[in-house]
């Protein structure tokens, strides 16, 4: 009985230990630069610096029929699936666009410009240059699914109309976490607005 208990404390002890290692590591990970202009009741207003991303089209899909995919073709790109087998960094968050067509994007890390990114292996992969642009963000933890991006999405959405600001009406959600990570998980849904002053 004895060492059952300790076998328990231990692997309890290592998971936590693997948790707030992989905790520190994310937060090391380069993220999309922004300056925060407002933050409201349950949203804020921020200012992202322009950014090349690497995208993929995924068709007429949800989140969770899109995530997987999109996430094996980008980051097969990133490992090394590329013309000069070259490893290039993550980068944070995953962006994943909900519209008529779901795209998911990969923030390039700086140092890259869109002549120096090695040409993709795979042909679906497109590169984009984003310039500065004004979003609305609303936050929720745990694990993304399709009804906590709806119901989060629908929530800005009452938010914004509630503060009479204009926004471009294609959401995204972003990504924060890699999929091993299960504490302090960080989701956001976001749209661009018209107009921010």
């Amino acid at each position: 009985m004895k060492i059952t208990v300790i076998s328990i404390i231990v692997i309890v002890i290592v998971v936590l230990l693997a948790q707030v290692y992989s905790t520190m590591s994310t937060e090391k990970t380069e993220q999309h630069k922004y300056q925060v202009l407002k933050t409201y009741d349950n949203f804020e207003v921020r200012k992202y610096e322009p950014a090349i991303f690497s995208s993929v089209k995924l068709g007429k899909r949800n989140y969770r029929e899109s995530s997987g995919m999109g996430f094996r073709i980008l980051a097969g790109y990133i490992f090394g699936g590329n013309a000069k087998e070259e490893s290039i960094a993550m980068t944070s968050p995953v962006t994943v666009e909900l519209g008529e067509t779901t795209t998911m994007k990969f923030m390039v890390p700086k140092g890259y410009d869109m002549n120096s990114l090695p040409t993709p292996n795979d042909k679906s992969i497109a590169f984009e240059r984003q310039d500065e642009k004004i979003i609305a963000a609303i936050r929720f933890d745990g694990w993304a699914n399709n009804e906590k991006i709806a119901e989060f999405t629908e929530l800005l959405k009452q938010a914004l109309a509630k503060e009479n600001l204009q926004h471009k009406n294609q959401f995204s959600y972003l990504g924060y976490n890699p999929p091993y990570e299960v504490i302090n998980r960080r989701n956001e849904i976001v749209v661009e607005l018209i107009d921010y002053k």
